[in-house]
């Protein structure tokens, strides 16, 4: 006889205290990574090197910056809020590794600014990871686009 919702045993999480412990570490909170992804957004935007690429692909700057604070949320904090797909976005753009620098750069500033020391050590740590594996992703797909397709 198959279980009924009410009668499954309630599904226990880490996530919570595991969020707790890292904000409690880290300094780091929604209203912290807020203003993270804000005023790095807003040094991208007129950024003579990456603004272009962006204002390219953004139009509405909103919910562009919501999302990025879910996927800070998730990355920095574990909360789980961003549910998106961010290799695919960027696997196509054309960028080297030198706008992946220029990236971190802006970025290291900002967290530097806004965050307390570990907060800015851990969301750097992580955006370096993230750096790394973008253009791992945008260089493959290059060269899956510079294949000869087989015609047999």
């Amino acid at each position: 006889m198959p279980q009924t919702q009410a009668s499954l045993p309630p599904i226990r999480s880490a996530r919570p205290a595991m969020t707790q412990e890292m904000m409690e570490r880290t300094g780091l909170s929604d209203a912290v990574l807020t203003d993270l992804v804000h005023g790095f957004y807003s040094k991208v935007r007129v950024d003579p090197v990456l603004g272009p690429i962006f204002a390219a692909r953004i139009t509405d700057w909103e919910p562009h910056l919501e999302k990025m604070v879910d996927f800070w949320s998730s990355v920095a904090l574990m909360t789980g809020r961003y549910h998106g797909a961010p290799v695919p976005k960027h696997a196509g753009l054309p960028v080297t590794w030198g706008h992946f620098e220029r990236w971190l750069d802006l970025f290291r500033e900002t967290a530097n600014e806004i965050c307390t020391v570990e907060g800015a050590t851990h969301v750097i740590e992580r955006a370096e990871r993230i750096a790394r594996s973008l253009h791992m992703a945008s260089q493959d797909a290059r060269r899956q686009a510079g294949n000869v397709p087989s015609l047999r």
